[in-house]
């Protein structure tokens, strides 16, 4: 168990909602693995759009029950500080090891922490010849891809249109896609066609206002399905074929009648998913899934962060590195 002795930990969290000059350090009460669970010293945690959800108060009602400060982040990586008698025994990790994990944040339990408990579930060994924000970079992300295909459960030869494909959750579901045999049908930028093809995109379809159109040119009839993680919804929905499919990653209430059957995807749900956690880190291991970090910043200049995460055009997942400076 840790030596450390302070009653009290430094974290990156928010009072009240807002932009992102909102997130400032906080202390927060020293968190204690307790049974099934671990503390994990955090070296390096992702800045992901769901961070900005909470910071912006875009989930203000699901916190309407917890007192702030609220502590964004939900990917983290470092080394294990406190692990339970019974998950050295189930799980075979002790302290000292470097680990990624996966945070079901919620009030003042989240990433951008110096420490954080989770679930052993939600927790794997750091990807062999991966530094910490490298690590800390993608296991949200691939999860919720894997979510998505999981949900699709698509047969090999498949068609499958992924939108946003040059972001974090698009990039991911063409790579794991790919792996399993689908006619992969990218969707992004021009500029990012050079990098979806040398990662399994069979086609490429430049994005713009007549997408759906663009796809049936390519895909006569429609696709199978769809991943939206560009949450194009309604502009896409005609690129599916009678009796198809389409995964989305936030709410939609639309029908787009057919028969299309319409999947909500929420990453909450597969957390303690330790075969996929697992998985996932081999997969990066073996070179199946690419890890891109935009940049990497002090986890003091949070703001910064969140800022150049809404101007958007991002290719790899920005990194908060521990610790952070005083509260003040």
């Amino acid at each position: 168990m840790s030596a450390r002795q302070s009653s009290s930990i430094k974290a990156i969290g928010l009072h009240i909602y807002g932009g992102p000059d909102v997130l400032h350090a906080v202390e927060l009460p020293e968190p204690h693995a307790g049974p099934d669970e671990v503390r994990v010293r955090v070296r390096a945690a992702g800045v992901n759009p769901a961070d900005a959800m909470l910071r912006d108060g875009s989930l203000a009602e699901w916190y309407r029950d917890f007192e702030p400060p609220f502590i964004p982040g939900m990917d983290v990586a470092g080394t294990l500080d406190e692990v339970a008698d019974d998950v050295k025994a189930a799980y075979g990790l002790s302290e000292g090891e470097p680990v990624i994990g996966i945070v079901d944040n919620h009030g003042r339990h989240g990433g951008y922490s110096e420490f954080v408990v989770l679930p052993a579930a939600s927790v794997t060994r750091q990807p062999v010849g991966t530094t910490f924000p490298e690590a800390a970079s993608f296991l949200m992300n691939a999860l919720t891809a894997r979510s998505i295909l999981d949900s699709l459960a698509l047969a090999p030869g498949s068609t499958l249109v992924v939108t946003g494909a040059g972001g974090a959750v698009g990039g991911y579901v063409v790579q794991l896609a790919a792996s399993e045999d689908l006619r992969v049908v990218a969707v992004a930028s021009e500029h990012d066609e050079e990098w979806l093809r040398s990662h399994g995109a069979d086609t490429f379809v430049a994005r713009g206002a007549d997408i759906a159109q663009r796809v049936l040119d390519v895909v006569p009839g429609g696709a199978e399905a769809v991943a939206d993680s560009a949450m194009l919804h309604d502009l896409i929905a005609p690129a599916i074929g009678d009796n198809g499919q389409i995964a989305v990653v936030r709410f939609w209430d639309g029908d787009p009648g057919r028969g299309i059957v319409v999947h909500p995807v929420n990453v909450r749900s597969r957390i303690t998913d330790t075969a996929a956690v697992i998985r996932l880190r081999e997969q990066v291991e073996s070179g199946e899934l690419t890890l891109r970090v935009a940049a990497t910043l002090p986890a003091d200049q949070a703001p910064e962060a969140h800022r150049l995460l809404e101007k958007g055009g991002l290719r790899g997942r920005l990194i908060l590195e521990f610790p952070p400076a005083p509260a003040m």
